[in-house]
């Protein structure tokens, strides 16, 4: 059986490791999942998802020269919706997600420079550095 990208198997999960599964395919091959294609939230631990001896669906998303088969668990899902955009509700999403980020981003950054700060002029009072008392 040829293995060709797009289309959709069915597997068993061999292996487990931190960044992904390994999942045997029909005739024998072996394919990876990435931990990033295993659901479509972020996953922290593989293991909370997957179990080996577990048989699952998966997408083929490539299949490089060499052998190896990427695999998808999320992209063989079937949602229709998947990849197609409704114009003006998806640019409303985007600007809504920007400015979020960008939010966060400015709050990380005033954070992490407090505390980088606060941390410099901790240090360097121990070290009896520029500004220390002595005495």
């Amino acid at each position: 059986m040829s293995i060709e990208v797009g289309s959709k198997l069915q597997g068993k999960v061999t292996g487990i490791t931190n960044f992904g599964a390994f999942v045997e395919l029909p005739g024998g091959s072996t394919g990876l999942v990435h931990i990033s294609e295993v659901a479509d939230n972020y996953v922290k631990d593989i293991n909370e998802h997957l179990t080996v001896g577990d048989e699952i669906t998966v997408k083929v998303i490539n299949v490089e020269k060499d052998g190896k088969i990427g695999l998808s668990i999320k992209k063989a899902k079937d949602n229709p919706n998947a990849g197609r955009r409704k114009s003006n509700q998806s640019k409303s999403n985007n600007r809504e997600r920007t400015e979020s980020f960008e939010a966060k981003m400015n709050r990380f950054l005033k954070d992490s420079e407090d505390r980088l700060a606060s941390l410099k002029k901790h240090t360097e009072s121990k070290r009896g550095g520029r500004g220390a008392k002595k005495g």
